[in-house]
């Protein structure tokens, strides 16, 4: 794959590399990882979403809510 960028973003790249942390490659390949990444999480965050606007109201009033969550929490750490 080859790609072509304007000399602004080269500058940006090859002054990256410069500092020695990465390879040109390195740095395009963990820009594209980051992007899947970053993809990935907002696809969990509409998933939660449309699943909460889906769920039934409950008259738990936010102390019940935080509680329910620590309780959770809790579990989860005890199990693992």
């Amino acid at each position: 794959m080859n790609i072509s960028l304007p000399d602004g973003l080269k500058s940006w790249i090859e002054a990256r590399v410069t500092e020695g942390r990465y390879s040109s490659s390195d740095y395009v390949r963990d820009l594209v990882r980051r992007e899947q990444e970053a993809e990935e999480k907002l696809h969990l965050l509409r998933a939660a979403i449309e699943e909460g606007l889906a769920s039934p109201e409950t008259d738990a009033t936010i102390a019940d809510i935080i509680a329910d969550g620590r309780a959770r929490r809790a579990a989860r750490s005890s199990a693992g």
